[in-house]
């Protein structure tokens, strides 16, 4: 393992695991729509080996992906895995269709009808099963409920998570796309190890969530974590810190989650090499405690 990456971002442990603050996200190891096999499989293939190359330990997937399919890459990439590497999966949405679809030239964004919530216990357990299979593991370090099932009970469905780690089929407990109250309602059932919430630069709704996560020593892994939105435009704040740095905006993206808390893990995905690379540069990127203060007030 090359040590670089940990030491220039810091770590975080999980499931009994030091890993790199800075990690991987696989949902891109897919199809268009996260929908089927890659156009290039086996350059997904050589992502993932070269990601574990580069130091990163954090790998996040999810059954849906694909769906399967994500998983399936992992294992054949990296199986057997480094000891010091942590795979994370999820269940609770399931699959009906891809969520983007090609119309001539143009890419067309379906309804999000594709991502169907299920958190019926008896479904958790038979994909954490599948998830076992499929990535070759006799124990899951990271299984996340992919999202709370509003037509479940929410006990009933961290309760199973709870099932599971008890009989040592998964170490640790997440949660994705929760609130606060959500989060202290699944604690009273089981140790709740990371969250998975969407935040970054452009959408910070849920800075409570990870100021909760920050007080309470709780992992928090933001999805979309480059997106910058409007502040990335050409003379804005992140256009003109990245030229600044010669850097590129996704980077000052990450490089401002990484700032923003000690339990944050960011987990930029891609299904090409240069640009797993090019992700994973912002370790290096040092921004000022000017440049944070104008980053933060640029909301």
């Amino acid at each position: 393992m090359n040590p670089s990456l940990a030491d220039s971002v810091g770590t975080y442990e999980i499931a009994g695991k030091k890993i790199a603050r800075l990690g991987f996200g696989a949902m891109r190891l897919t199809g268009l729509g996260i929908w089927g096999e890659p156009e290039d499989r086996a350059e997904c293939v050589r992502v993932v080996r070269r990601a574990v190359e580069l130091g990163v330990q954090l790998i996040d997937t999810a059954n849906s992906y694909g769906p399967y399919i994500s998983e399936e890459i992992i294992r054949e990439a990296i199986h057997p895995y480094p000891d010091d590497v942590l795979i994370a999966t999820k269940a609770g949405l399931t699959r009906n269709g891809p969520d983007v679809i090609r119309r001539g030239d143009e890419l067309v964004r379906l309804a999000s009808k594709a991502w169907p919530p299920v958190g019926r216990p008896e479904y958790l357990r038979q994909e954490a099963l599948m998830s076992l299979r499929r990535l070759g593991l006799d124990q899951i370090d990271l299984f996340q409920l992919h999202r709370v099932d509003p037509k479940v009970p929410l006990e009933e469905q961290v309760g199973e998570l709870k099932n599971l780690q008890d009989e040592g089929k998964i170490v640790a407990i997440g949660l994705s796309q929760v609130t606060v109250d959500q989060i202290e309602q699944a604690r009273r059932i089981a140790d709740i190890s990371t969250v998975q919430n969407r935040y970054n630069l452009a959408d910070r709704s849920s800075a409570d969530v990870l100021d909760y996560c920050t007080r309470h020593g709780i992992g928090f892994i933001p999805w979309a974590p480059v997106d910058a939105g409007q502040l990335a435009r050409p003379g804005g704040p992140v256009d003109h810190i990245a030229a600044a740095h010669h850097s590129t905006p996704s980077n000052v993206a990450l490089s401002w989650l990484l700032h923003r808390s000690d339990v944050v893990l960011p987990i930029p995905g891609t299904s090409k090499v240069a640009h797993l690379e090019e992700n994973l540069a912002a370790s290096r990127l040092r921004l000022s405690a000017a440049e944070l203060a104008e980053l933060d007030a640029a909301a």
